[in-house]
């Protein structure tokens, strides 16, 4: 016997155009997640190479100032800034030099002849 549409149920008759529009539904979601990925991805690459170049841009200047410190720092910069400054500074008498051993058993001296003494500077840079 041959089927009659009118006797068929609306679930049979709307089936695959219910399945169609889902697939298409799911196949146009997956699409604009793909589009959306893809955006994300291009911001964060952008993002990522303009934090190199601010990056780059920061060690570059950071060697300058550690080369500029070890110029102020510098045992000939600072006698030459003490006499352009008046500061009326001079190589200490021998009296005044006092030389300071690592073994406790032996009390301070004083030294024989003017020396050079160099202060070591800490380096906060290294941890």
């Amino acid at each position: 016997m041959a089927r009659n549409r009118r006797t068929q149920s609306a679930e049979v008759r709307f089936g695959p155009a219910l399945k169609a529009l889902l697939i298409c539904l799911l196949i146009g979601g997956a699409a604009v997640g793909y589009v959306c990925q893809k955006n994300q991805l291009n911001e964060l690459g952008r993002q990522k190479k303009q934090r190199e170049m601010q990056l780059e841009e920061l060690r570059l200047r950071n060697a300058q100032r550690a080369k500029q410190l070890a110029e102020l720092l510098s045992p000939l910069n600072l006698e030459r800034r003490a006499g352009e400054l008046n500061l009326g500074l001079g190589l200490p008498r021998p009296a005044q030099v006092i030389v300071v051993t690592d073994s406790p058993s032996s009390p301070p001296r004083a030294a024989t002849a003017p020396q050079l003494v160099q202060h070591a500077v800490p380096n906060d840079r290294n941890p």
